[in-house]
């Protein structure tokens, strides 16, 4: 774990002088909660943030506090109160990892993905076990199963209806309900899962087959790559032609109009009908189209 006792001040921070290391989802009714608190009694405790030069101007990583900053910046507040702290960005962001993790209504895959990062940027499981207090095994449990995209039996695992073990015996599975049948019984007879442990455990994997190891609506970064672009461009012709015919469903509909109505108002009874119902001229946008040289009658 990082060592938080280092040398800090108080300060006032401008608040467009911060930028979010670290930054996540957040539900919006616990927003609206945090921000009428804030408005209600004020900040109770300060954010952290680490001092940056950019371009000789002093401006700051959060580390933790981003609901907080956020309120602040809903308010049309101007600076916040703030604990600064000097450590590396590394340090930086395993702290802000960290305290997320520690936050229960923190998404377990964005912690994770927190993870993964740490892993990318060379870390191996024992340094990120070491910096976030998780156990090796876990850390390697959670590496493997994202991995393989199995966000629906990590998301399990967390909640702690199916061990991690089971979770691993399943992925390597390939798939085969004999396989993953057994897993789950040796599991049950093993005291690992207890009770209905046992049968909702098996209803995630019934889940899991029918609508994938992906969990809805997770926050994923798209890839961009050349097929994507293909199939953005097609997508655009096709919705480019479709206003053209719809464009040209109109021009003729339009041009019916207009020539219905040249015929008639040549018919000299029909124009004098008009006259006494008092709709002796036409809107001047259809005036100039079915009289172009601006006769009227």
């Amino acid at each position: 774990m990082i060592e938080q006792q280092v040398p800090s001040e108080l300060r006032l921070i401008p608040v467009d002088k911060i930028e979010v290391l670290n930054p996540r989802e957040r539900n919006s009714k616990v927003f609206e909660e945090i921000v009428a608190n804030i408005q209600a009694v004020g900040l109770k405790k300060p954010i952290t943030v680490t001092p940056r030069i950019h371009d000789g101007e002093e401006k700051f990583l959060l580390v933790c506090g981003e609901g907080r900053l956020k309120a602040f910046k809903e308010l049309g507040e101007s600076e916040i109160p703030a604990i600064v702290i000097s450590v590396s960005d590394e340090d930086a962001f395993i702290m802000s990892l960290v305290e997320n993790m520690a936050r229960r209504r923190y998404h377990p895959l964005e912690t994770f993905s927190g993870i993964v990062n740490l892993r990318d940027k060379g870390y191996d499981k024992h340094a990120i076990a070491a910096k976030t207090g998780l156990s090796v095994e876990r850390v390697q449990g959670i590496l493997a199963l994202l991995e393989r995209g199995e966000e629906r039996l990590l998301a399990a695992v967390e909640k702690g209806k199916i061990p991690m073990s089971v979770a691993l015996t399943i992925v390597a599975s390939g798939n085969s309900d004999k396989v993953i049948q057994g897993a789950l019984q040796d599991a049950y007879e093993s005291g690992e899962l207890r009770g209905k442990q046992l049968f909702e455990a098996k209803k995630i994997m019934e889940y899991r087959k029918l609508q994938g190891r992906a969990l809805p609506n997770a926050k994923r970064e798209k890839d961009l790559t050349s097929s994507s672009l293909v199939r953005t461009y097609q997508k655009e012709v096709q919705r480019q032609q479709l206003m053209v015919k719809k464009a040209e469903v109109a021009q003729q509909r339009l041009l019916f109009v207009i020539g219905a109505l040249r015929e008639l108002l040549i018919d000299e009874n029909f124009s004098n009908l008009l006259r006494a119902e008092g709709l002796g001229t036409l809107p001047t946008y259809l005036a100039e189209r079915v009289w172009p040289t601006g006769v009227t009658t």
